[in-house]
């Protein structure tokens, strides 16, 4: 069968543009054959889009489709395992149709909403369970909190039982949606003056737990108004993602850390079948006794409009977890 999916044309080096991307027909075929209902984006692909890739994963190439996480519906099958009419996800890409053995794809049990498997709650719950170990009286701060990753995070520290979740985003608008929508205690938006002033004056005791995806200015501020002894669970430094591998990636400061006994525990989370089983049974629990909201923003349109949807991601235009359902 011959399907649309969405190529890189060249390594990116700088700022991502649309010219980076491009349609391309390809055939699929294989034991299972699968359309592709709903794509997940998330702002880590555009490292495996860098020729200078630092996750340990080989990078895409020109010419070999982009993308991971799809769920999708099974329309052809050859396998006993799976049968036409199937729920599914894959790690198949950005694509209309994929096809390939039976294991490659995971049967899916039907929920209220698809996109619910597209997102980047394994990420959240290790990060804040497992590495920052975040619980009862904990003091926690959440950076880029109203993205993908941050809008569940600060939901899943509350879960755990933290006296106070504080969250910095990037406008007043999600100030407010972090607040009044996501449960966050208090939030405040990082362009309207100092960070450590904000933090100092939302957290007069100091944070005990940091989760950061966006490194730093907040990284910087979250240290000056860490309590001794604090933890920092930190994913990714998404202020600095434009530049080379060590700007994008900077090396924490680890002496000022040292020097008031803070703990500095960068982590990556593969979504492994241990770690999306936590997730989901945490998840389900939370979502039905009405405690925990889930955050997405689905955008509806075709395969070629995924890269302009994963560009505006980027730039931050959307909340929570971002998606392209496909029509």
């Amino acid at each position: 069968m011959i399907t649309r999916e969405i190529q890189l044309t060249a390594q990116i080096t700088g700022a991502p543009t649309l010219d980076h991307f491009t349609v391309a027909k390809t055939e699929v075929d294989g034991e299972v054959l699968v359309r592709t209902d709903q794509i997940g984006l998330a702002a880590t692909y555009l490292e495996l889009m860098r020729a200078d890739c630092t996750i340990p994963v080989p990078a895409w190439q020109p010419g070999q489709r982009v993308g991971v996480a799809t769920i999708g519906t099974v329309v052809r099958s050859d396998s006993s395992e799976l049968a036409v009419g199937d729920l599914v996800q894959s790690m198949t890409g950005w694509s209309e149709y994929s096809a390939g053995p039976a294991a490659q794809y995971m049967k899916l049990d039907p929920v209220a909403d698809p996109g619910y498997y597209l997102g980047q709650g394994p990420t959240a719950y290790y990060g804040m369970a497992d590495v920052a170990g975040a619980g009862e009286g904990d003091v926690v701060f959440v950076s880029g909190a109203a993205g993908g990753i941050g809008s569940l995070a600060g939901q899943i520290a509350k879960c755990l039982g933290a006296a106070r979740v504080i969250g910095s985003a990037g406008s007043p608008a999600k100030v407010d949606y972090l607040v009044n929508e996501l449960g966050y205690d208090a939030a405040f938006d990082y362009h309207d003056g100092s960070s450590v002033e904000r933090l100092r004056e939302l957290a007069p005791e100091g944070i005990s737990v940091f989760f950061d995806v966006v490194g730093g200015e907040q990284y910087q501020a979250a240290l000056q108004a860490a309590r001794p002894g604090a933890r920092f669970a930190l994913c990714g430094s998404l202020s600095s993602q434009l530049g080379d591998a060590a700007e994008r990636f900077p090396a924490p400061d680890h002496a000022a850390a040292q020097a008031s006994g803070i703990q500095l525990l960068p982590f990556s989370c593969y979504h492994t079948p241990d770690q999306i089983a936590a997730w989901w049974e945490h998840f389900s629990t939370w979502l039905g006794e009405g405690r925990f909201v889930y955050p997405q923003t689905v955008i509806k349109g075709g395969v070629e409009d995924v890269p302009q949807a994963f560009l505006s991601l980027l730039q931050g235009s959307y909340r929570g977890n971002v998606s392209v359902r496909l029509s």
